[in-house]
């Protein structure tokens, strides 16, 4: 009753467009030939340019001088629409319902808009509306695009159409992909629309589609430019009231929807952003009400219903079914290892190491499971795959290539978090942290720790010859240490670790330390631990290795990962679509940069950031997660240092060069993150400077462009509001300033997040590498668990893993995480390939754009068989392939999408 309700509550009898659209076309046909010749003659005289046929059934346009009445003619839509792939029963009865009605007035009606104004009315000059034709004949092609066809006629002073309008008087939404004009004596005219057209119901207003052409404001056309203020206007919103699903609004808000206060304290999580204890980035505003017990908290939608982002900026269907079947395999992935550990006690800790390798070998996983449970024999072969966990690259080529030192170091400059290292500049090593809160802050790692491991150097000598790098968690872990280890089973170290570069290029790490808060009672507050000489420093050194890659892993996915990719591009996107018009040039550039980043960052405010949620459970700070991330935003974060060159000299790990390829020379030449890196990031700048130079041939074009000025205010005075008094923010006056903004967010939303994201479940879905929660410290001498350590080292080090059920369940997300979908679009592609822009030449630079990423990823290849680069060439050793730009679907550990997609 209520789907019948619904589709009887708009009204069937209201007037027709459709007959009045179709009497129109015959009382009104093309201009005819049995004119006068006289008359035709007198027309062709006063043409300035060739008159363009489209095709056969469509007539010229002429075009008449001032003196002349104007004359009708008819133009032709071609529209695209998108079918869905699987339709549900509400979808089928919707869809049947639209067909009947069509036939009698609830149709899909178009307009143009003119480029120019008509002096009579003093608005726009618009056509008579047209209808879309043969939708009810063409509702059960089950083709997945569907072309319709809609003629229009048009006076002959009605110059080039500039916009389109669409009404949606069916009961259902539909996915309008473009519509091309045919007719007009300039030719073609695309309008890419790639958006859902609501039906009149949610939506009263007919929907504006612009042509291809870009145009700064100040010469937008008079005919159009007031539907490009008030199409923003509306994309603004009014900030009242909860959003609906079908609303296309991008808005600010704070994060104060990932706890569950009405839940307990267990639950309850602090507001990030919008307070000096918490900044954070603003994310996209839902509206929805408060919490009963708190009003400041925004009440949650969980799973399966969906979280509000634009109606735009949702999964496409083939993305929600590559997502269904990920959830779907995680699912499948727990399901034994739950079962495992509810039968017996012994089953919640890998007990050896064949336990871990048990989870990638179906037969041999159900055998040591459950091999006599009734319920596994009835499980089809077919089905068994999904309970297997796909083998991880890292131990694909050498089982035990994650204990060795030299990988350990490897992955610091090749692995999923390449993004850390630093050139050690001080020893020992200084922290910026207050003393006066955490206490003696001077590091334990002494010159005699190391002198024994840099080749006879001294330790100043190595520093001035740039040998000595580290990797330094020490001031982001500190101040969270005594929280995360008072909860049950987590324990951390804040962490530093120092690396010498030998003389083949590649690292090894010569000392850890690991510093806990001052005055802590059962442990000293910092402990180094050394390359091993003896059994038991072995497992020792091992233990310290596997505490680092936790911070490593943590840092990885709160910091760099999920804040600087995900939550800090997000106010950007949203003041894109708020202050620039998809008419302008710049808007149109990064249009492809955007693509599924909000509904992205929603899913994860739903199950992955949220209290209680994923990564509280996989991760050692638990509840203090998001919280950790905060302080990274406050105490680290910059925009200014987020492009590759500016991050990697403020790092040490490169100085200026101008007689480098690329303006700089890396201090560790083989670090393929950023040797490949470089000649992505030098790609992205020269297609962006040839864009950018196209419409701003001078500096003050940027100054006088109101919505590129109000864009980069609002990114940074609203979304990013907490530092937006920060003195470090870029100024936007010249070509230059823009071109290095646009390039780095460019960046980060391509390759940045493609180095980060694609190697997770490569490097991290063999726990024992990169454990993402440790439960226990290093024992010392005299310790009550010192012994146990001693009588069987394995077990304690696998006892200091994750728990099987935790590891099993981090694994499944880093494995969706790690997943390329169907419809990916990488760096280089755009869709559609030729009509995204009316300007032919910047279409022209980007192909010239698409072909040097091909040049890179053949270079990337050649590297990747050069034996000289030890870090990623040789016996067991990964090639280097997060910045290789294509890929196919699935887990490929390579390819650089176009967004933050996933």
């Amino acid at each position: 009753m209520a789907l019948a309700g619904e589709i009887m509550g708009s009204p069937l009898m209201e007037r027709s467009s459709f007959v009045s659209s179709s009497q129109m076309l015959l009382n009104h046909s093309f201009p005819q030939i049995a004119l006068k010749n006289t008359r035709f003659l007198r027309l062709k005289k006063t043409l300035n340019v060739p008159v363009a046929a489209v095709s056969e059934d469509l007539m010229r346009g002429p075009s008449v001088s001032a003196e002349e009445k104007a004359v009708k003619f008819q133009v032709r839509a071609v529209v695209t629409v998108r079918n869905k792939i699987k339709e549900d029963f509400k979808d089928t009865i919707m869809k049947h319902f639209d067909a009947l009605t069509d036939k009698i007035g609830m149709n899909i009606v178009l307009q143009l808009i003119s480029t120019e104004i008509d002096p009579r009315t003093k608005g726009p000059r618009k056509s008579k509306e047209a209808v879309l034709k043969d939708w009810s004949e063409k509702s059960n092609v089950r083709a997945e695009k569907v072309n319709y066809s809609a003629e229009f006629m048009v006076d002959s002073d009605f110059m080039e159409a500039g916009a389109i309008t669409v009404t949606n008087k069916h009961q259902k939404e539909f996915f309008l992909e473009t519509i091309t004009i045919e007719g007009f004596p300039s030719g073609k005219l695309h309008f890419p629309c790639n958006s859902w057209v609501q039906p009149r119901k949610h939506d009263a207003h007919p929907r504006v589609f612009f042509s291809n052409k870009p145009y700064l404001p100040n010469d937008t056309p008079s005919g159009v430019r007031p539907l490009r203020e008030k199409e923003l206007k509306n994309l603004r919103g009014d900030r009242k009231g909860e959003r609906k699903l079908s609303d296309r609004i991008y808005d600010f808000d704070v994060y104060n929807d990932l706890g569950l206060p009405e839940s307990g304290l267990d639950l309850t999580r602090p507001t990030l952003g919008g307070s000096q204890d918490y900044p954070y980035p603003r994310r996209c505003r839902t509206g929805r009400p408060p919490t009963d017990t708190d009003m400041n908290a925004e009440s949650r939608v969980e799973k399966p219903l969906p979280m509000y982002v634009p109606r735009d900026e949702q999964f496409e269907e083939s993305k929600k079914q590559a997502f269904s079947h990920m959830r779907l395999k995680a699912l499948f992935h727990s399901l034994i290892p739950g079962l495992k550990a509810k039968l017996s006690d012994d089953n919640h800790d890998f007990n050896d190491f064949s336990d871990v390798d048990a989870l990638y070998v179906t037969e041999g996983f159900l055998l040591r499971s459950l091999k006599d449970a009734d319920f596994v024999r009835k499980i089809p072969e077919c089905s068994l795959k999904l309970l297997k966990f796909d083998t991880p690259k890292i131990i694909s080529k050498d089982k035990f290539a994650w204990m060795r030192d030299d990988e350990f170091a490897r992955e610091a400059i090749a692995g999923v978090n390449p993004v850390n290292i630093e050139r050690l500049q001080v020893f020992p090593p200084v922290s910026k942290l207050d003393p006066q809160v955490y206490g003696n802050l001077e590091s334990a790692i002494k010159e005699e720790h190391i002198l024994g491991q840099i080749n006879g150097m001294t330790v100043q000598k190595a520093i001035e010859e740039n040998k000595l790098f580290i990797l330094d968690y020490h001031d982001i872990y500190l101040p969270f240490i005594d929280k995360i280890n008072a909860l049950d089973d987590r324990k951390c170290y804040a962490t530093r670790t120092i690396f010498f570069l030998t003389p083949l290029g590649t690292l090894k790490p010569i000392a850890i330390e690991l510093s806990l808060p001052s005055g802590t009672p059962t442990s000293r507050s910092k402990r180094v631990v050394t390359p091993p000489a003896d059994a038991t420093t072995s497992w020792i050194w091992q233990l310290a290795k596997a505490h680092v890659c936790n911070n490593d892993a943590g840092v990885h996915q709160l910091v760099n990962h999920w804040l600087r990719t995900h939550a800090c591009l997000e106010p950007f996107i949203l003041a894109t679509h708020r202050q620039l018009s998809a008419m302008h040039p710049i808007f149109k550039l990064l249009d492809p940069h955007m693509r599924y980043t909000l509904e992205m960052n929603a899913q994860a405010r739903q199950r992955l950031i949220n209290g209680g949620g994923i990564i509280e459970a996989s991760f050692t700070p638990g509840p203090y997660c998001m919280e950790l991330s905060s302080s990274a935003y406050k105490n680290f974060w910059r925009f200014d240092m987020e492009a590759l060159p500016a991050d990697l000299i403020r790092r040490g790990m490169a100085k200026p060069d101008p007689t480098q390829p690329h303006g700089l020379k890396l201090l560790i030449e083989d670090y393929p993150y950023a040797s490949d890196g470089l000649m992505i990031w030098s790609a992205i700048e020269s297609w962006v400077r040839t864009y950018v130079n196209r419409y701003y041939p001078s500096s003050s074009l940027i100054c006088s462009d109101k919505e590129l000025q109000s864009w980069y205010n609002e990114a940074i005075n609203v979304g990013h509001a907490d530092l937006s008094n920060k003195t470090w923010w870029p100024t936007l006056n010249k070509t230059d300033d823009l071109v290095s903004i646009l390039s780095t967010l460019i960046w980060i939303a391509s390759a940045q997040h493609a180095a980060l994201n694609f190697g997770q479940y490569p490097y991290g879905g063999y726990v024992p590498n990169r454990p993402p929660l440790m439960r226990r410290l290093i024992p010392e001498k005299g310790d009550p668990e010192y012994a146990n350590f001693v009588a069987d080292p394995q077990k304690y080090f696998l006892r200091s893993l994750p728990s099987l059920l935790q590891a099993t369940r981090y694994m499944a997300v880093v494995d969706i995480l790690s997943l390329h979908s169907p419809d990916e679009e990488y760096l280089g592609e755009r869709r559609p390939e030729s009509c995204w822009t009316g300007d032919s030449e910047m279409i022209r630079a980007f192909h010239g754009f698409s072909e040097k990423i091909r040049e890179i990823e053949k270079e990337i290849e050649r590297r990747n068989s050069d034996s000289n680069l030890k870090n990623r060439c040789g016996a067991g050793v990964l090639p280097y392939e997060l910045l290789a730009p294509s890929s196919d679907s699935g887990i490929t550990c390579r390819g650089i999408p176009n967004s933050v997609s996933i």
